[in-house]
């Protein structure tokens, strides 16, 4: 199986995570403006499947290093299975309620205080688990990227600094619950491995192995999460279950990619975090809340009529991000 020895070309993998992961989102916008949410997050779940079997079968099978994926799926025990479920069910009740809470109380509140909880609590507990890396320049760097998403933040409430509703409660319990679980996904995938990639121990699982189960988590999950978000939504009208079937081509291929550019964002990162340790990868990747915010800024442009003083915000916003990263590139 293919196994990353260089730490630069581990660094590089997680860079190409935050891209991935701060740019599935887009996806959404080249849907029918009829196909919400709900019904895109059906063959989001697909796309991580399908992407992280290909992955299992090519590069996750091929060459003399470590186990092929069948021979570790046949040698792997069930409690490592299970962890990689379980890493797949928190992770899709994670993103689901994120997705709610940007729907409630705006991408100003649900992305800084969930993602910002989700980056902290990830970091720590992934170092925790397995300490790797300089703490002080990790949690430097960490710190930088959080005050970084905070002013992101701030650039959006300047943006709606005209507007006179207030944040929903509801909308920043569900932000707190969101960051809160999407901080502990991440441990029950790299729980579930092999310590060393090149010679994996017996029972555990290959990155590969252990994706394909973490991707099975996130789509059997889905049947209860999704359906009850479809059934209750946290905003909107009920929707009929007959109404994905009535959906064109074109939007369930747009939800399927989605979901592979998310994934192979996840795969790269965890195929990293042998060589660049789980705290690292998983600091680095979730970054992406300030790509997400580039493609805002430059893209989609969101702050083109935003008020005198957002510039500066924005720029001082980038330079942190920047100088967050280097801290926990070198802390290894």
């Amino acid at each position: 199986m293919f196994i990353v020895e260089n730490y630069g070309l581990a660094i590089m993998l997680c860079v190409v995570t935050m891209l991935c992961w701060g740019s599935w989102a887009n996806t959404t916008k080249l849907t029918s403006k009829e196909w919400r949410f709900e019904l895109l997050y059906w063959d989001y779940g697909v796309g991580i499947l399908l992407t992280t079997i290909i992955l299992a079968f090519t590069i996750g099978s091929n060459g003399t290093e470590g186990r092929s994926f069948l021979n570790d799926l046949q040698q792997a025990e069930t409690s490592n299975l299970q962890s990689a479920v379980i890493g797949g069910v928190v992770f899709n009740l994670a993103n689901i309620l994120l997705v709610a809470a940007i729907g409630i109380a705006g991408m100003s509140v649900a992305f800084p205080v969930g993602i910002g909880i989700a980056l902290v609590l990830g970091v720590v507990i992934n170092y925790m688990a397995n300490p790797q890396g300089n703490p002080v320049l990790i949690f430097a760097g960490v710190a930088l990227i959080v005050i970084a998403i905070i002013l992101n933040a701030r650039a959006y409430q300047k943006m709606q600094s005209n507007s006179a509703s207030k944040v929903s409660q509801k909308g920043l319990i569900l932000s707190i619950v969101s960051g809160a679980l999407m901080g502990l996904f991440y441990k029950y995938v790299a729980d579930s491995m092999v310590h060393s990639f090149n010679a994996p121990e017996a029972g555990k699982l290959t990155p590969y192995t252990a994706l394909v189960f973490f991707a099975i988590g996130v789509v059997a999950s889905s049947f209860v999460f999704n359906s009850l978000q479809m059934w209750r939504p946290f905003a909107g009208e009920p929707i009929k279950v007959s109404t994905y079937f009535s959906g064109k081509l074109k939007d369930h291929l747009v939800g399927i990619l989605g979901g592979a550019i998310w994934c192979v964002g996840m795969s790269l990162n965890i195929i990293a975090s042998g060589k660049a340790g789980p705290a690292v990868s998983y600091g680095l990747g979730q970054g992406a809340t300030v790509v997400a915010a580039l493609w805002g800024i430059y893209v989609w442009k969101e702050f083109d009529k935003a008020p005198k003083g957002t510039k500066p915000i924005l720029n001082l916003m980038l330079l942190l991000y920047i100088i967050g990263l280097a801290l926990i590139i070198i802390s290894k």
